[in-house]
């Protein structure tokens, strides 16, 4: 429902997923009560056997609410036909509930794979609905960013630091519409070079990741940047490490007092409940990586704990949303989603070109228009490959 509800380990976390399943149905309910069609989306393999006894997100879910399914493959790996005829003989109580295969990321003739799904159909009794071709997307990742450096050019180089724990890591793929923009993420101090700006993203555990920097020699190296005259941008976690302490008086992440990059004058104090709210605000102060910003509004959302206060007037925005330090170099906010507004983005990349003797850039990108418009194209391509009818004959 949005909020966390406990910390547990792995072994009570298995027993107290028993007591969600009345959770999980009521959500269930109530959005079978609003939609024509649901879709679940299992997660990882439906058979693990070592964890099937308090399955709630695979085929445990399927049978709480009686539901087809359809197994997919990832081909693009290999041993897609072993995986799936070997997941059908380790589910023989739900051999009746399993319709269909689809094969995802094919790459290939389609005709030199038919001979296959004949053979699978033969073996197993069931038809492949589908064979999905790779497709070339710029889709959020799920679940981890590239590791690698994505580059758009090398006017710009930006350095993503890779948190152990970073969390809205899409908060960054915007940038990759500008050129001239080479984003890469960086694990390792030694590996950190020297870009035009680094940005400390979001973080699910933001004290421990911090320490994690100090132990790897990271934070050092993000102080010495910046007092060598760089630029730093800080996005919620991220924000709250360039401050000079964070405390925890409540244990909510960890407790007591840490000390942070000290960039920023301000202290962070975390607090029991998460504030999750989408937010505008509206450019106050125009120095730096922000010059010329002044009245431009910027929107996202806000998913944090901790208040962050100031001993002096860093606040750059009408409701405090952004912070800039007094030489224009350092900048935080707690506004993910801050670089879906082209005018902020724009202009924020600009000033970085300016500072190295480059042309501006004049470009107009409606992120949220180019999101639709791969998400469309995805729609269009799994339907044009999968047999509908099938479909819609398990749905009806």
């Amino acid at each position: 429902m949005g909020r966390p509800r406990e910390n547990l380990d792995a072994w009570d976390y298995e027993d107290y997923k028993e007591g969600l399943k009345g959770t999980i149905y009521d959500a269930f309910t109530d959005l079978k009560g609003e939609y024509d069609y649901i879709i679940l989306e299992g997660a990882g393999s439906p058979a693990e056997i070592n964890l099937m006894a308090h399955d709630i997100v695979n085929m445990g879910m399927a049978r709480l609410i009686d539901c087809p399914v359809m197994l997919v493959g990832d081909i693009d790996k290999g041993g897609v036909f072993a995986s799936f005829a070997g997941t059908l003989d380790l589910l023989p109580d739900d051999r009746d509930r399993i319709k269909g295969f689809i094969i995802n990321k094919f790459r290939g003739d389609y005709e030199l794979l038919r001979p296959g799904l004949d053979m699978l159909k033969d073996i197993t009794g069931l038809p492949t609905a589908g064979v999905i071709p790779y497709m070339d997307l710029r889709l959020d990742e799920e679940d981890t960013p590239s590791e690698h450096s994505v580059s758009m050019g090398n006017d710009v180089d930006i350095a993503v630091i890779y948190l152990p724990h970073i969390s809205n890591f899409t908060d960054f793929d915007p940038l990759l519409y500008y050129p001239g923009i080479n984003l890469r993420y960086v694990k390792r101090a030694e590996d950190i070079g020297n870009p035009d700006v680094i940005i400390i993203p979001g973080s699910k555990n933001t004290i421990g990741d911090l320490r994690i920097l100090k132990r790897a020699g990271i934070a050092d190296r993000i102080a010495d940047f910046y007092n060598a005259g760089g630029y730093v941008v800080g996005v919620c976690g991220g924000y709250q490490m360039m401050g000079q302490k964070i405390t925890d008086p409540a244990g909510v992440e960890e407790a007591g007092d840490t000390d942070g990059l000290g960039i920023f004058d301000a202290q962070t104090v975390f607090e029991q409940g998460k504030l999750t709210v989408n937010s505008k605000d509206v450019i106050t102060e125009g120095r730096g990586m922000l010059s010329g910003l002044v009245g431009t509004e910027v929107s996202g959302y806000e998913i944090h704990m901790g208040r962050t206060f100031f001993t002096d007037g860093s606040s750059a925005s009408r409701k405090g949303l952004l912070s800039l330090d007094a030489s224009g170099r350092a900048m935080g906010t707690y506004l993910h989603g801050i670089f879906e507004n082209n005018a902020f983005t724009a202009g924020l990349i600009n000033n970085i070109r300016r500072t190295k003797g480059l042309e501006p850039i004049e470009l107009e990108v409606d992120f949220r228009k180019k999101k639709e418009e791969q998400y469309d194209l995805l729609a269009d391509t799994v339907r044009k490959n999968l047999d509908m009818d099938f479909i819609y004959s398990l749905l009806n």
